[in-house]
């Protein structure tokens, strides 16, 4: 049984066939598990048009059942009579007489088989649960999202051992918070998962199944770049010091949260975009207008004043925790968020 049931609207016009295809999915779903309202169903639909085409196919059923019935049970009864087809025993050998009185011979016994063992529950195949692991981390682990993050931590680790490129560690901090983003684009709606339509409208999609995923990108994406931002070696003495190689997972996790936030009213896409946007403006404004010939010096000292200390910290903390209270106030728009 489950929490909640169909309202009689949604019951009528699954019975008279007017509901959309997926919230038919869903409502199908739901009678799975919930006898209340697969009455409720089962009895509109006899009410409805439908009903008298179900009663002339009962109706039919019942005729055919009745005439095959004598038939079936004279059948029965010529197998079970023992002189209609079954062969007449030979006659047992006898032994020689005692007293006048005829002595069967002792028949040995025929063996049988043993018996056969009731159907044991099906194994579960191999790899059931990793299957479902994987099917609720969503299509951004299953495709080449996981991948692309490995290699911005290996590249990074790479142009700076490899390369000497000295501006490496703001680099890579000015990319991990979008990295998040970028996988929560790729991880819910129609144009990452073939079977989005019926995943959203099934009782565990929503918001549910978007926190879910969102928590598998998070998984994967914040250890590769923390390790690699703890890998790089620490910033030329003559330019601005970059901030810690951890500073930038509140401001990750708040662009994440207002991802999610943003896309209850224009999807994932869109608003993956819009906040990846305006994080890449805000750090390219100042650098443009700064007096600073250098790149790399300009985007050490805009990083430093979004992420170090204390103040930009707790500002991110406090966006974040707003993002998760708007999620939490538009819970319910998330059940249909990009099935139509």
């Amino acid at each position: 049984m489950t929490g909640w049931h169909a309202s009689d609207d949604v019951v009528a016009r699954y019975s008279d066939g007017s509901l959309p295809e997926t919230d038919a999915w869903s409502l199908e779903k739901h009678l799975e598990g919930c006898g209340t309202c697969a009455a409720r169903v089962s009895r509109a639909a006899r009410e409805g048009a439908a009903g008298v085409v179900l009663a002339e196919v009962r109706d039919a059923v019942l005729a055919a059942v009745l005439e095959s019935a004598p038939a079936t049970a004279a059948g029965r009864a010529t197998a079970a009579s023992p002189t209609a087809s079954a062969p007449t025993p030979a006659a047992a050998p006898t032994a020689p007489s005692v007293l006048g009185v005829p002595t069967a011979l002792p028949v040995p016994a025929v063996p049988t088989a043993p018996p056969v063992p009731a159907a044991s529950r099906r194994p579960r195949a191999v790899g059931g649960r990793l299957g479902r692991i994987l099917w609720a981390a969503g299509p951004a682990l299953r495709g080449a999202w996981a991948a692309a993050v490995a290699l911005v931590a290996v590249g990074a680790l790479a142009l700076a051992y490899g390369g000497g490129f000295v501006g490496t560690r703001p680099l890579l901090l000015a990319v991990a918070p979008l990295v998040p983003v970028a996988g929560v684009a790729l991880s819910y709606g129609r144009h990452a998962d073939p079977l989005h339509e019926i995943v959203a409208t099934s009782p565990s999609g929503g918001l549910r199944l978007v926190l879910m995923r969102t928590a598998a990108v998070l998984a994967v994406s914040v250890p590769l770049l923390t390790a690699a931002g703890l890998l790089l070696p620490a910033t030329d003495p003559r330019l601005p010091q970059a901030p810690a190689a951890a500073a930038w997972l509140l401001p990750g996790l708040a662009l994440t949260l207002a991802t999610l936030a943003l896309s209850g009213y224009v999807g994932c896409r869109t608003a993956s975009a819009v906040v990846g946007g305006g994080w890449l403006l805000a750090l390219a404004a100042p650098l443009l207008t700064a007096p600073d010939p250098s790149l790399t010096a300009r985007l050490a000292q805009q990083l430093s004043l979004y992420f170090t200390g204390a103040s930009p910290q707790w500002g991110w903390a406090a966006a974040s925790a707003l993002c998760a209270l708007l999620l939490a106030a538009r819970r319910s728009a998330y059940d249909r968020l990009e099935t139509m």
